[in-house]
């Protein structure tokens, strides 16, 4: 969940900052601004890897891309822009992977996977949603927050308290982007929260131990945005967290017409293998012949070069056993180190977004939620949520009108996630799951204003959930992140981002996006042309397919 944006490195810091020199390290070809010692920098071409091979037949070097999500569909349309043969091999019936929409029985799209274009500056897909025309949304940076008892608080208490923490975010930033080096490793940012909210809340300050209890309680909706808790999120890769600068936008409209643009040249140019689940790869060196892709329908599929855009999740469970000949010892390392996240969401919609109605309440001036919201801690709700659970949502009713429902979208990770998809996987039917989805987050829904038990308007007229961490094709979990306990996360990134080449095997995926761009659809769209470039450099093969040669 991303409705703020977290990019606080300043343009004049950027030359000093490890993650925009990354970005333009990775970035060689893109629109980030370079000054003139950045253009001497020319991406390696020491990955020639089957040179001989294409040089010594009159065919095209044929590539396999296992997986059609936005990293291996924009892989896919580098290779053929340069004149590469692509079987695009994916295990479901469709493509893009996590970036799937499903419909509510109000006839609304939603988004399944990403919601969010993260940074408006030198962002390829924020450029894709203005050209597939995709409505995209922005909130105010200010949000609801209830409290225990359920009750809101009033907005300067929640902009005080909100903006604290996010003061706090970014000192966070700064201090792990210093400091990495002697950070321990076992230092989460919940302790640098510890150290921080008593220096900006002193014990002089009125009732300040509810007010740091405030301030601790929004903290935890750090876990919304990496998939993972606070109290789990490395403090000293923190810095690798930091995203696209510029504004955090909501794709109201979906990222279907996106997601077209996206695929249209694999879907006019490749061979797609549609249902196809790759269960061992066979590599090679470069004088050992060709790679081998085996699927589990009994295949033995023969290419140059191989493209593996499998989440991080399924390479952490199948890294064992789907490689032959093992993986080296420190990519098996890099894969086992970096976290996974396990985000997940629920859209309940009604017949009309009681929460925005101008009617009075209790007799006080008009009380509305727009935007994000936080339920704090609610003691109100035991029974279902014994833990206290946060819970967090945005209402999409105060979206562009194009795009505007009367929906509510919830974020949850951790062991939230756990339970929820654990108690979906046991209902026989879609009915049976939507009572249980109305029925749980109803505590938290009723609290909005202007809700009336007895109102049809309040009454939730249908809902999707995801089911990520039920999902092997999508690693059970969401996305990579940063947990304690890391040692060389930056590290793991690269050797993950390089790949295999010599074996002709290249990874790519959001896990190897730059670092500014981890975690995101921006990210897997990055990595895609990366290794699609980078395949191509090592086969001397300009666009339109010219090979060159020295």
């Amino acid at each position: 969940m991303d409705a703020y944006s977290i990019s606080f490195t300043s343009a004049s810091q950027r030359n000093l900052s490890r993650i925009w020199r990354d970005l333009k390290s990775c970035r060689q070809y893109s629109v980030v601004e370079m000054g003139p010692e950045d253009l001497a920098e020319k991406p390696g071409l020491e990955y020639r890897i089957g040179e001989r091979r294409a040089r010594s037949s009159a065919r095209k070097p044929h590539v396999a891309v296992v997986g059609a999500g936005f990293s291996g569909l924009r892989c896919t349309d580098v290779l053929l822009q340069h004149g590469f043969e692509v079987t695009l091999i994916e295990g479901r019936n469709r493509l893009g992977g996590r970036v799937y929409q499903s419909k509510l029985p109000s006839g609304h799209l939603v988004d399944a996977g990403p919601n969010w274009i993260h940074g408006t500056n030198d962002n390829p897909i924020l450029d894709l949603a203005k050209e597939s025309g995709t409505a995209v949304g922005l909130w105010e940076d200010k949000s609801s927050v209830f409290d225990e008892a359920g009750r809101m608080l009033p907005l300067s208490d929640a902009v005080l308290h909100s903006g604290i923490m996010w003061d706090i975010i970014g000192d966070a930033f700064r201090y792990s982007n210093k400091h990495s080096a002697t950070i321990s490793p076992d230092e989460s940012l919940w302790n640098f929260f510890e150290k921080e909210v008593p220096k900006r809340i002193p014990d002089t300050e009125p009732d300040f131990e509810q007010k740091r209890k405030s301030v601790y309680q929004i903290a935890e909706s750090w876990g919304a945005f990496v998939g993972s808790h606070v109290f789990t999120q490395s403090l000293k890769f923190f810095w690798l967290e930091e995203c696209i600068d510029g504004e955090n936008l909501f794709c109201a409209d979906t990222y279907q017409k996106i997601l077209q643009l996206v695929a249209k040249p694999a879907v006019e140019g490749a061979t797609i293998k549609y249902e196809t689940i790759v269960n061992k790869i066979q590599t090679t060196s470069d004088e050992g012949g060709p790679l081998k892709v085996y699927t589990e329908g009994g295949e033995a599929l023969e290419f140059d070069e191989v493209v593996l855009t499998a989440p991080l999740g399924w390479l952490k469970r199948h890294a064992q056993a789907a490689f032959d000949p093992p993986l080296p010892a420190r990519l098996t390392k890099a894969i086992k180190s970096i976290g996974y996240g396990c985000l997940e969401k629920v859209y309940i919609s009604f017949p009309k977004a009681f929460w925005q109605s101008a009617r009075p309440t209790n007799g006080t001036t008009d009380s509305t939620v727009q935007g994000f919201c936080q339920m704090l801690s609610p003691s109100y709700a035991t029974d279902s949520n014994p833990r206290k659970w946060n819970q967090e949502f945005l209402e999409l009713a105060s979206l562009t009108p194009s795009a505007a429902q009367p929906t509510l979208l919830y974020y949850f990770y951790g062991d939230q996630s756990k339970f929820i998809t654990g108690e979906l996987s046991k209902l026989p039917s879609k009915e049976k799951q939507d009572a249980f989805l109305f029925d749980w987050f109803k505590p938290y829904y009723s609290r909005l204003p202007h809700y009336d038990e007895n109102s049809p308007a309040c009454i939730p007229t249908g809902c999707y959930a995801t089911e990520w961490l039920n999902d092997d094709l999508a690693g059970n979990g969401s996305y990579s992140n940063f947990q304690v306990g890391l040692e060389e996360g930056d590290k793991d990134i690269e050797v993950m981002r390089k790949g295999l080449p010599d074996r002709g095997l290249w990874l790519a995926g959001e896990h190897t996006a730059p670092f500014v761009a981890l975690g995101t659809a921006t990210g897997a769209y990055w990595s895609g042309e990366s290794i699609g470039k980078r395949i191509a450099q090592a086969h001397s093969r300009e666009k339109g397919g010219v090979t060159v040669v020295d």
